[in-house]
């Protein structure tokens, strides 16, 4: 449970600060904690960067794995969740990525978390009756990654899409992608860590 603790902490210190804002008392400050507790659980920047990056990718595959539902409609929930409930983790996310471009260990930490993310994304595309999974797993991510900037990042900000638009659009892309627009999607069992 401290481990949690001190993860969400990171994350929220992260998107409220930026990197340069993530210390270990900032941790502690955010996360309610003794002076010196984060440092116990996470003894270097780098440990406290991969918990910050392994909880917000577990909080992204539940988001994502929690509806027993088609794929389309599935992922316009995730990304409408990602967009408002899940905005801190999102920020945060960007800010990872911008510092793995910079500091090989993280990007070392973001890459093996990443992969994880599109080999399940793989598994559920071919599920769903891509003729391609590897290829359409790119295209799905740089579609969602492009949405999700755009809506919280980007200049589509001021306007960013609600449930409804984004039902439609994700139904337009999943249907360009896949014969028959996609079949059912796997339980959450099946799918492993899905978070696409």
């Amino acid at each position: 449970m401290r481990l949690t603790a001190i993860a969400d902490a990171a994350i929220e210190v992260v998107a409220a600060e930026g990197m340069r804002g993530l210390t270990h008392r900032a941790v502690d400050r955010a996360a309610g904690l003794p002076s010196g507790s984060t440092s116990y659980y996470a003894r270097t920047r780098a440990a406290l960067l991969e918990l910050a990056v392994r909880r917000i990718a577990e909080l992204d595959d539940a988001s994502l794995t929690e509806a027993d539902d088609e794929l389309a409609p599935a992922l316009a929930r995730f990304l409408h969740t990602a967009m408002t409930t899940g905005r801190t983790r999102l920020v945060a996310r960007y800010e990872f990525a911008l510092e793995a471009t910079r500091r090989p260990e993280l990007r070392a930490i973001y890459d093996r978390v990443g992969q994880r993310f599109r080999d399940s994304c793989a598994e559920l595309l071919a599920h769903a009756g891509s003729p391609d999974p590897a290829r359409h797993t790119r295209m799905l991510i740089a579609w969602c990654d492009g949405v999700l900037f755009d809506s919280v990042a980007g200049a589509g900000a001021a306007r960013a899409p609600g449930p409804a638009e984004l039902e439609r659009s994700t139904a337009e892309f999943v249907a360009a992608l896949l014969p028959e627009g996609g079949a059912q999607r796997p339980p959450a069992s099946e799918a492993g860590a899905s978070a696409c």
